[in-house]
């Protein structure tokens, strides 16, 4: 663990990135929020116990210390909407999911603090993404990188009603190959429902570092927290993780027989300007 996010080194080309997983908060910027804000009720809850098979699977795995109060991970350090039209939530959050203050009245972090979050926060974790995935990429030809989030079932700020089970995004196929997402979709995840590319088409981390022409594919899940907690209480159900984990392996070893066969197949990805040209 550095001070701000651990890395657990792997054995096979892919890349488990938790980046809404961290719950504390520090000293400095607990003492300027609200009760609610200290409680982070919008964590994705349990990620690394979920995926706790995966180390075994070899895969690698980062996971961040600091919650997605202090700064969120998966935005652009420019602060850009990736959900033009939407109530998104900021780079530095200051409200809740349910619109709630998370700040005391006037103490709302300003553009010098925003800045100072992205150095000793933000910056770590990125430069630890993007040298793992330079890693990955050089010892097995390619990287595929999943970005393991999760958010509760009922959230109207974000989406009416209650979201499907697995939200895969893939930036509307900008961040990995057809074929990639093809493998994905014709898994079996019965009885849970599936989407791709709905309401949640991959976040910052997804579209950024998600490169195909450069053999580094991204994939984002979005998982219901209903699929493993019981949510009135946010805490973690083992019965119903036990079964969601059967699925979540065969993904998981589903993207790693991917990336292994990244070093067998031809390279003939298209340019990143059809790709991009593709979802306008």
């Amino acid at each position: 663990m550095t001070s701000s996010y651990q890395l657990i080194p792997g054995s096979v080309p892919l890349l488990i990135s938790m980046p809404h997983n961290g719950q504390a908060i520090p000293g400095d910027i607990a003492a300027t929020m609200t009760d609610k804000g200290r409680a982070v009720p919008d964590t994705d809850w349990y990620m690394d116990e979920l995926y706790q098979f995966a180390q075994e699977l070899g895969a690698y795995l980062l996971i961040p210390k600091y919650n997605r109060y202090v700064i969120d991970l998966n935005r652009a350090p420019d602060g850009e909407n990736l959900y033009p039209g939407a109530n998104s939530t900021e780079l530095c959050p200051t409200t809740a999911f349910d619109l709630s203050p998370l700040y005391l009245e006037g103490m709302q972090p300003d553009s010098a603090e925003n800045q100072r979050r992205i150095e000793q926060y933000w910056q770590p974790y990125h430069s630890a993404l993007e040298q793992t995935l330079d890693e990955i990429k050089q010892r097995f030809s390619g990287a595929v990188l999943l970005e393991a989030h999760s958010i509760l079932s009922h959230v109207p700020r974000f989406f009416d009603g209650q979201l499907p089970d697995f939200n895969f995004g893939t930036s509307n196929g900008a961040s990995c190959s057809d074929e990639l997402i093809n493998r994905v979709n014709q898994l079996d995840f019965s009885p849970y429902s599936t989407v791709t590319n709905g309401r949640f088409k991959g976040g910052y981390i997804t579209r950024a570092y998600g490169q195909p022409e450069q053999n580094i594919h991204a994939v984002q899940l979005e998982l219901s927290q209903a699929t493993y907690m019981s949510e009135a209480e946010l805490s973690y159900n083992h019965e119903l993780a036990a079964q969601v984990q059967k699925k979540l392996k065969m993904l998981v070893e589903c993207l790693i027989g991917y990336g292994h066969s990244l070093a067998d197949q031809p390279h003939n990805p298209q340019s990143e300007q059809e790709r991009n040209d593709e979802t306008v």
